[in-house]
């Protein structure tokens, strides 16, 4: 007796070469893809006729399939089949040196959380609960400074969790860190601002965005102990990220905190206070917010994109009292605000302990990633030194003397994974020795071991260089 799926229809020569199975399959319906010969909306074979034709598990297919689909590759729908997606991912050019894009298939960039752990069960009972119970005029036109429900939850958590001294009243809702950074900057110019530190390394979206509020951004360098408080002359504010500084791993210690504050105290100057990845550190409790040692001098900034997704669109500042109007005013003025509606599932997801669960989660699993991705470094490369370990969703790996990041980050963009070098953080002229920032939050679940392959086997590569060269 033939089995139905013998007669399916359709032939598909793939060429699997390598090890793992997997892997080669991935790679060669990718190469199909990219070079034509699986044009736009074909379908591909079953599963199991796939599986059979090539002699391998039906299992193994059916991840390949889901890897391709997570990657843009390919798309399935139910009761019809798996196709080549419309518009791929589009392809390197040949002719040039591959380098690290979000095209790649595989990234240990820093920055992101998994996206595939938000919580779209809690997500979704929260904002039944909140829609239903809300009065009509949530639904209008509110108060800029967002939506009162949620600024009182949020007071009440970041009290809790983060040890911020704050009332709702000093809560300004906005659409995430760099809308808020904006306002700041914006209403710090207004206000005659002309200088602001930054720390030595950083986002440079978040440099560039001060420059263009008005503001001259000067550096900081940053030591063990976190941003140095030796030059602080002139400025007006000071930008930091002292629970875990990004991207070099380090906590402000208690001495500096009190320094800072008192500067600003004595001099009128403003911190802005970066809390982007507070709820995850894993050898004790988060270490509190600054800000609570100096609420009249300390802007706050926290944000749900590492703790639920980049997607969710939610920040918040809690601000001095005498910034609390012409922020808000300033955020009035603005086209794009933020959703009621995820204003009020945000709030009832902190009120029902749902957000608390989701963040222990979250801390657990980001613990495990870290654990794992130590056990690859240790094995293949057991000479390279790791630090920033204690919080946070990334760690730094020190490169051997002599090496080029981005001769790394080509050697791993070959390999299909995307990785950053610490200089692509650093402000001019103040570069260290090399390193890479690796961010082992941000794969998708199921594709964080095939990352990790990647990595090791770039970092193989790099030893065996090194061996040549001696």
């Amino acid at each position: 007796m033939t089995d139905h799926w013998a007669n399916f229809g359709l032939d598909l020569h793939l060429d699997l070469q390598g090890s793992p199975v997997r892997a080669g399959l991935e790679d060669s319906l990718r190469t199909a893809i990219q070079g034509g010969r699986l044009a736009a909306g074909s379908l591909l074979p079953p599963t199991r006729a796939l599986a059979a034709d090539l002699g391998i598990a039906r299992n193994t297919v059916a991840e390949a399939y889901g890897q391709l689909v997570a990657e843009g590759w390919l798309v399935a729908r139910q009761g019809s089949g798996t196709r080549v997606a419309a518009q791929g991912p589009e392809p390197e050019n040949a002719s040039e040196p591959a380098a690290p894009s979000r095209r790649l298939p595989y990234d240990l960039r820093a920055g992101h959380p998994d996206v595939g752990s938000f919580p779209r069960a809690a997500w979704l009972a929260a904002a039944r609960t909140a829609v239903n119970a809300a009065p009509s005029e949530a639904f209008g036109y509110s108060d800029p400074r967002g939506l009162p429900v949620l600024r009182s939850a949020l007071a009440a958590y970041l009290a809790r969790a983060r040890g911020v001294r704050v009332t709702p009243e000093r809560i300004v809702v906005c659409s995430g860190f760099t809308q808020g950074l904006w306002l700041l900057g914006t209403v710090l110019h207004a206000r005659g601002a002309r200088r602001v530190g930054v720390e030595s390394h950083g986002h440079r979206q978040h440099r560039d965005l001060l420059a263009q509020c008005g503001l001259a951004p000067s550096a900081l360098p940053v030591d063990g102990s976190g941003a140095t408080p030796d030059e602080l002359g002139g400025l007006d504010a000071v930008l930091l990220t002292p629970a875990h500084q990004f991207p070099l791993g380090v906590a402000l210690d208690p001495a500096r905190r009190a320094e800072f504050t008192r500067w600003a105290a004595g001099t009128g100057a403003l911190l802005v206070e970066d809390d982007y990845d507070g709820e995850f550190r894993y050898d004790r409790r988060p270490i509190g917010a600054v800000q609570a040692l100096a609420p009249e001098h300390v802007a706050y900034l926290g944000t749900a994109s590492k703790t639920l997704a980049p997607g969710v669109r939610l920040g918040w500042m809690v601000l001095p009292q005498e910034l609390i109007r012409p922020v808000t005013e300033r955020l009035a003025t603005v086209a794009v605000q933020t959703s009621a509606l995820d204003q009020l599932t945000l709030a009832e997801l902190i009120r029902s302990g749902a957000y608390d669960k989701h963040v222990r989660r979250s801390r657990l699993a980001y613990r495990r990633r870290l654990e794992r991705l130590l056990g690859v470094l240790e094995r293949a490369a057991p000479e390279l030194t790791t630090a920033g370990l204690a919080a946070g969703l990334h760690t730094i790996l020190e490169l051997p003397a002599g090496s080029e990041e981005d001769d790394v980050a080509r050697a791993a963009a070959a390999r299909g994974l995307a990785v950053d070098g610490l200089g692509h953080y650093a402000a001019p002229g103040h570069d260290r020795g090399p390193a890479l920032v690796i961010g082992y939050a941000t794969p998708p679940q199921h594709a964080y071991s095939s990352a990790l392959a990647r990595l090791a086997a770039t970092l193989e590569g790099l030893r065996g260089g090194s061996r040549r060269d001696h």
